[in-house]
């Protein structure tokens, strides 16, 4: 085989067991030179798991891992990161504390760095990408896409001749996720192999030019041509029937206000304004949805509301009781469910256990005197498991092995689970599989009918479109626009969140 045809990787029947559970079976995975491969399946496929051992996170049980033909054996990620294999992965590895620049560079350097130069080198490398931020920011500071780009500068700066990306666009804006399509396509251009891992059909087809299907940790599709297939025909492979996609549902009379924010004003992490004399309601039995390019301030609304950050004017009410001052267990207690985007820090705990992280919300109520009564919080979360579909190992393990779709899952239960009035959704079902989306969806839909208003938070406009009553578009920290979901058009909600001024 000439060196021009020999696969950058090629993964050959790995096998991966785990006790109790066996992650791949077989699976195989060709990736060309200069190529974009999808690799699609749903959550619990194997899919991370194969990339875990490519990357030399997991050594196989079985199988060959071979790079431009030539077979490794990887001891650890750093072996990988010696033959040229970066992983991005979906669950940030960044240090708050330090800036963009130093986690970049952390631990990719053996000699002592001015840090002027380093943000300097950094800086022109992002710009060089189109991965543009602040080399001198610390991480805290950053939105969730922004700390995206900090990840995949990480693998750029180690010159990464295979980049695989765990979910790259769930923190993206559509138009952030078409910029980094042509990021990808520039860098695939220039003989480097991207393995793209999504639940975005369609950005599958828009950006890729092979997709590989896993199913129960196994192929049952390898390099399809994505040019001759479909998202359908994806779909369907990828769970072994037709598509499964929550369609509208039925309009239904929305009843009294149960959120009302007036005139919120709050700062960013920065201590600037961020939002502007926000103002909207949310109705008993409604869902109202918020469109906005990540940065306007939707973030910053929702842990307003979740009492996670001040207000500096204005107001909030929950189920007509002002709750603007009072600390986040009042607004539950008023009958408040939130779900954060970022579901593994503020949302669970990811040291706590399964168990422990289901009953964060009403502990109290499980004490047996002034213990907690382990009988029935084992009882409890065994309910929450199996009334929303968690697929967990031992309940007393930690919850940082579950996958992404499974975390989501035990974390909206969680939230609804204590039945509230007002439920806030940021980003629900970022970064799931067909079925992980539609068993959110299906969720959402669910409370709506049962009288809950939910303000749902997205940057995923099909979702928006096919959830809500109604759909608003925030702008620089303000409500610009008002739509009907079932009459507005695309580009007319695309430019209000650009900030232009549109009528429906």
């Amino acid at each position: 085989m000439t060196p021009a045809s020999t696969a950058a990787v090629d993964l050959v029947n790995i096998w991966k067991r785990f006790p109790g559970v066996i992650a791949n079976a077989g699976a195989s995975l060709q990736i060309k030179t200069g190529s974009i491969h999808a690799v699609l399946g749903e959550n619990g496929a194997g899919k991370s798991t194969l990339m875990n051992v490519l990357s030399g996170v997991y050594r196989p049980d079985e199988g060959q891992v071979l790079i431009d033909g030539e077979a490794h054996q990887f001891r650890s990620p750093s072996d990988a990161l010696n033959a040229g294999i970066g992983m991005v992965h979906q669950e940030f590895r960044l240090v708050p504390s330090f800036t963009v620049a130093e986690n970049v560079v952390l631990g990719a350097s053996d000699r002592l760095v001015r840090r002027t130069a380093v943000e300097k080198e950094v800086g022109e490398l992002a710009e060089r990408f189109g991965l543009a931020t602040d080399p001198s920011r610390p991480i805290w500071q950053l939105s969730m896409g922004e700390r995206q780009r900090v990840e995949i500068l990480k693998a750029l700066w180690r010159n990464a001749r295979i980049l695989i990306l765990d979910e790259p666009t769930a923190v993206l804006t559509p138009s952030e996720a078409d910029e980094l399509g042509r990021v990808l396509r520039t860098m695939a251009d220039d003989g480097r192999s991207i393995i793209f891992i999504s639940h975005k059909l369609h950005e599958v087809t828009g950006f890729c030019d092979e997709a590989t299907v896993l199913r129960g940790g196994k192929t049952v599709a390898a390099s399809l041509q994505v040019a001759d297939t479909n998202a359908h025909e994806l779909a369907g492979l990828m769970v072994g029937s037709s598509p499964i996609i929550s369609e509208r549902p039925p309009a239904r009379q929305a009843g009294e206000i149960l959120l009302e924010i007036k005139n919120l004003e709050a700062q960013s992490d920065r201590s600037l304004p961020v939002l502007h004399g926000l103002s909207l309601q949310v109705r008993s039995g409604e869902i109202v949805g918020i469109a906005g390019v990540s940065g306007n301030g939707q973030r910053e609304m929702a842990q307003v509301v979740a009492g996670l950050r001040p207000a500096t004017a204005g107001s909030v009410s929950i189920a007509g009781q002002e709750v603007t001052a009072t600390p986040p267990a009042a607004r539950f207690k008023a009958g408040l469910g939130y779900v954060p985007e970022d579901r593994l820090g503020v949302g669970l705990a990811p040291r706590l256990t399964v168990t422990e992280n289901a009953i964060l919300r009403n502990y109290r109520s499980l004490r047996k005197g002034p213990f907690l009564d382990s009988d029935q919080a084992d009882e409890h979360c065994q309910d929450l498991v199996e009334r929303f579909g968690v697929k967990t190992g031992p309940m007393h393990e930690p919850i940082a092995g579950l996958s992404g779709g499974n975390l989501q899952r035990l974390l909206v239960g969680r939230e609804l689970s204590g039945g509230p009035k007002v439920l806030v959704a940021a980003q629900p079902t970022r970064g799931l599989d067909v079925k992980g989306v539609k068993a959110i969806q299906d969720l959402l839909i669910a409370e709506r009918d049962a009288g809950v208003a939910v303000l749902l938070v997205s940057e995923d406009l099909d979702e928006l479109f096919t959830l809500s009553d109604r759909l608003l578009v925030i702008h620089d920290g303000q409500i610009v626009g008002e739509f009907n979901p079932e009459t507005a058009q695309r580009h007319q909600v695309g430019a209000a969140m650009a900030g232009e001024v549109v009528t429906q």
